[in-house]
């Protein structure tokens, strides 16, 4: 499936619309491993924080991941406490497991999580979720590498941090610049999509989940953040480091393979004027000829260093022909990647099979031009071959080009597709949300926070939900257990 052109699942990026009083515009989930000590404390001063400074309703859940000590009766006590907290309880441990769980069942249209040490500072919060309301981001992220960031950490963390960072900038290409930095968020519409495609459950979770939404072409915004290292963290660094790596060698894998299903989240263009068809302008058509003129140059000098080497033992044409065919071979390969943006093993034997019939073409000016060369001089100087050669070959690639575009990969929608105006129905977990004629939401403002309301004491709510699966609203007690996202979820002795 052509991935450029693709307009995805997800619907262009609109303001949030007004929703009804009860449901919270923002939920912060605290993931949390035996932190009897720091969750009580990091909970009351995020909620005074949200009370003051945040104008929508919220709520925070805290995702107890499978503690052994008195953790889950701290979330239960908060929860009986604060109106505006929630607990949920894992019998498993994995962070990512947790955001996974607890993002998949909540009703609030944007979803954040912080680390309970609090190691960000609070007055970034506000800055990371407001592009997502306004719909101008899909995803944000707080970054500690930023210029404008000011971060007080060991020299060992902070040489782990940047080199991790430099790796995935070297391997999977990853622009963003802190995939560690435990402070982000993402919409629900989003989440909804691209969550079933991440797989880890652990701490590299954040990362395949914004290398994965990079890819897609979805809009990450990075805020600059305050950050100060807790000196009792126990992650165990040389384990989460081997964990990243082989996660970053799973997800490259992936990506060059093209088994990621990336057009399923594909956006749309917006509003934009400039992003909107212009008439008798084909789609995509500058792009294309940047990479195809990339690919061609590369292409052309390993023909013409094949050429020289099958001209040491073969005639002028027979060298010719094999330099051609192994040269459009590749070539093929590569503008279907690189340059038309197909992926898959999906109709790949049709490609090559209809690059070999441009081939042809290519063949005839070549050899052609080698014969009237040959009849003209008897025996031509190397160095007026490869002339020759290039010359042809400039006349063949620009109809390669042509023939590319309109027959081997073509634009089976001329890059007009209609665009969706909607995510899939909404399941029981959805709000609902009121339409003005046309499908597009009313302009209107966020709910205000509904008044305090302290809970009597015992009424703390605590969510056992499977994983993944959505939530009515009402985060009423359930009894259900957490069952495993994904079979290797059940693999015991996970060191997190």
């Amino acid at each position: 499936m052509r991935t450029d052109s693709s307009p995805g699942t997800l619907p262009a990026r609109e303001h949030l619309p007004a929703t009804d009083a009860g449901t919270p515009v923002l939920d912060v989930v605290i993931p949390v491993y035996n932190e009897e000590k720091d969750l009580g404390p990091c909970v009351v001063r995020l909620h005074d924080h949200l009370k003051r400074t945040f104008p929508y309703a919220f709520r925070i859940t805290v995702a107890d991941n499978a503690s052994t000590d008195t953790t889950p009766q701290v979330a239960r006590r908060l929860a009986a406490e604060i109106a505006e907290v929630r607990s949920f309880r894992l019998e498993q441990k994995g962070r990512g497991r947790a955001l996974r769980t607890v993002w998949s069942a909540s009703d609030a249209p944007i979803l954040a999580y912080m680390d309970v040490d609090l190691s960000t500072d609070l007055n970034a919060l506000l800055p990371l979720v407001a592009p997502l309301i306004s719909g101008h981001s899909d995803l944000a992220i707080g970054s500690r590498l930023a210029r404008s960031s000011r971060v007080v950490r060991g020299a060992k963390r902070e040489f782990i941090s940047r080199s991790y960072n430099l790796i995935l900038r070297g391997s999977l290409q990853a622009r963003f610049s802190d995939a560690q930095c435990g402070f982000k968020a993402i919409r629900r519409d989003v989440a909804q999509v691209l969550l079933p495609m991440v797989e880890d459950t652990g701490w590299f979770f954040d990362t395949e989940m914004l290398v994965i939404a990079e890819r897609a072409g979805l809009r990450i915004h990075e805020v600059p953040v305050d950050w100060v290292d807790d000196p009792d963290s126990t992650v165990h660094i040389v384990r989460t480091a081997a964990d990243d790596l082989r996660g970053v060698w799973r997800v490259g894998k992936a990506l060059a393979g093209g088994s990621l299903p990336l057009d399923r989240i594909a956006r749309p263009f917006g509003d934009d004027p400039r992003d909107r068809d212009i008439q008798d302008v084909p789609k995509g058509l500058a792009r294309q000829l940047v990479g195809f003129c990339v690919v061609g140059a590369l292409s052309t000098l390993c023909y013409l260093l094949l050429y020289s080497l099958f001209r040491q033992f073969s005639g002028s044409q027979v060298a010719n022909a094999l330099a051609l065919l192994v040269s459009a071979v590749a070539n093929t390969a590569a503008n279907r990647r690189l340059t038309f943006g197909v992926r898959g093993r999906s109709g790949a034997v049709r490609h090559q099979a209809q690059g070999l019939a441009v081939l042809g073409i290519g063949l005839a000016l070549t050899s052609g031009s080698l014969a009237a060369l040959n009849a003209a001089s008897g025996d031509p100087a190397h160095s007026t071959e490869l002339a020759v050669l290039v010359a042809a070959n400039l006349a063949a690639t620009v109809l390669r080009f042509l023939l590319f575009r309109a027959w081997v990969f073509p634009d089976r929608d001329g890059g007009r597709a209609a665009f969706p105006t909607a995510v899939a129905a909404q399941g029981p977990s959805s709000p609902t949300y009121a339409t003005a004629p046309g499908g597009h939401p009313p302009q209107g403002v966020f709910p205000r926070r509904p008044a305090h309301q302290p809970c009597a004491q015992g009424t703390a709510t605590t969510t056992r939900l499977r994983a993944g699966e959505a939530a009515d609203g009402t985060w009423r007690d359930a009894t259900l257990r957490p069952q495993p996202v994904r079979p290797h979820d059940t693999d015991p002795g996970e060191p997190r």
